[in-house]
């Protein structure tokens, strides 16, 4: 399996070419003539776990079981410290395009990525290039419930649940065997089985889905959890907009995350030294944002966002190649857990600091189904195949953000979710926003504030000094000049 994995690196001028060429002549997402059917308002519900549990114990645990968990599946315990603003997040999902598969902003698109993501996660066990594909078997899902657990086949089956139209093991079960499992990998194991379960894929609200068990048990194989965790954020952002409601059950807390990492521009980040052992999501967890802001103030903000209140790429990114697309397709297809969709990285390249042109973006509006009916195995088949060669494009970092090409097309280009923006109520986005610093940001500023107190105190000290001396000098002189002979001082014993 391994070696048929392929990949190639190709010029960022071939690429441009071939996206350009192709868009002009299969077409757009969306025709000409294209009528929305999106509501004008999405009602989106962002329920979700009470999550203090598993915070409690992983404080529990000593230095050395948190670093097995951090080397086997990274950072995601720090997704359980970062909170959800939900007046932003009901605000931010008013701007996805699901027909271009991104959020548009005004004139500007953006949307998260593979290598995004990725960095978040920060797990050294990830293999970019191989990417999750489901096993549809209900013996599985039990055999791997066995293999993760360590439990016995009647333990495992008599705490099965059906939940709507799958089946899933309760939280509580999980928690005592975390609390009470002999074998520390195994504690490991179903702790970071829950967070996939009530974090990044929270679909039944205090129980794991059996989806995820086959998730995390292809993870020690080393294949990439990103591709899933886009798919279903995406898909469901998608959902609630065309029906105008339902309940988002991607990962808010990365979605968060990623757009605080474009978008708080006056969150000064140049003082953060960068090493081997630096994490996004724990800085992002220490972090006291405002939760004040109104959904309606939001949504103003983002409606009237300038190219200038962007962060285009994240202060923790700094990729050199970009995943553009897979296999024969044209697109960078996303298996996830329940369905699949595409995307097309090419749509925001400003976001790696790379000059933005014409993406090709034919198909983006159909790409997305879920894992029922006829048929849905072998579109499964045909996307994962795909992932066996990626195409990566090499980033151009120039002096103009986008090519002529792009700006005419974006204008000619069909916006059928985003309002105009109301320019005349429009505010820099600094006037509008303060950020509440760090605790790190604190303790750095008031250590600057008094090592400049101190500098300037021993300038003062020293200049003083000098002072003094030329004193005694010239009242030394004086009294030689009058004659009067200077003491001995005394000798030191």
């Amino acid at each position: 399996m391994e070696n048929e994995l392929l990949s190639k690196v190709e010029d960022n001028a071939a690429v441009r070419a071939w996206s350009e060429r192709l868009q002009s002549e299969k077409g757009d997402s969306l025709a000409e003539g294209h009528v929305s059917e999106l509501r004008d308002f999405t009602r989106v519900n962002v329920v979700q776990n009470e999550l203090q549990e598993l915070r409690d114990i992983w404080a529990s645990w000593d230095e050395r079981i948190k670093q097995l968990f951090y080397q086997s599946y990274g950072d995601i315990s720090y997704l359980l410290d970062i909170r959800v603003d939900k007046h932003l997040f009901r605000a931010l999902v008013q701007f996805w395009n699901s027909a271009y598969k991104c959020f548009t902003f005004g004139e500007v698109d953006l949307v998260p990525t593979i290598e995004e993501y990725t960095t978040l996660l920060r797990c050294l066990k990830i293999q970019v290039r191989k990417t999750y594909a489901r096993v549809f078997s209900s013996q599985a899902f039990v055999k791997k419930l066995m293999s993760i657990s360590g439990m016995s086949e009647p333990w495992v089956t008599i705490r099965i649940q059906h939940k709507g139209d799958s089946k899933c093991v309760p939280w509580e079960n999980l928690r005592d065997l975390i609390l009470t499992h002999p074998d520390e990998r195994k504690r490991v194991d179903i702790f970071s089985l829950s967070i996939y379960g009530l974090v990044i894929f929270p679909k039944a609200l205090r129980h794991v889905d059996e989806a995820v068990i086959d998730l995390l048990d292809r993870l020690e194989k080393g294949i990439t959890p990103v591709p899933a965790i886009l798919a279903e954020t995406f898909r469901s952002l998608s959902s609630c907009r065309k029906t105008g409601e339902g309940r988002f059950i991607g990962c808010a807390q990365l979605l968060m995350v990623w757009f605080h990492g474009h978008f708080w521009k006056v969150d000064k980040v140049s003082y953060r030294v960068f090493s081997e052992g630096y994490s996004p999501l724990k800085e992002e967890a220490t972090i006291q944002r405002r939760e004040d802001i109104s959904e309606e103030k939001w949504m103003d903000i983002l409606q009237n966002l300038k190219e200038g209140d962007i962060e285009w790429r994240a202060y923790w990114m700094v990729p050199d190649e970009i995943m553009y697309r897979c296999g024969n397709f044209d697109w960078v297809p996303l298996l996830g857990i329940w369905g699949a969709t595409k995307y097309t990285p090419l749509i925001a390249l400003r976001q790696y600091k790379s000059r933005q042109f014409v993406p090709m973006t034919y198909g983006l509006a159909q790409s997305e189904f879920s894992f029922k009916g006829a048929h849905y195995k072998k579109r499964v088949r045909e996307l994962s195949d795909a992932w066996k060669q990626t195409c990566w494009m090499k980033r151009l970092a120039v002096g103009s953000m986008v090519t002529p090409e792009y700006s005419e097309w974006f204008k000619k280009r069909i916006n059928h979710n985003i309002p105009r923006p109301n320019l005349e109520s429009a505010l820099p986005i600094g006037e509008q926003l303060q950020v509440v610093p760090s605790e790190l940001e604190i303790i750095k500023q008031d250590f600057e504030k008094k090592s400049l107190e101190l500098g300037k105190k021993i300038e003062q000290l020293e200049e003083e000094k000098i002072h003094l001396r030329l004193d005694v000098d010239v009242f030394r002189g004086q009294r030689l000049r009058s004659g009067e002979k200077e003491k001995p001082r005394p000798k030191k014993t």
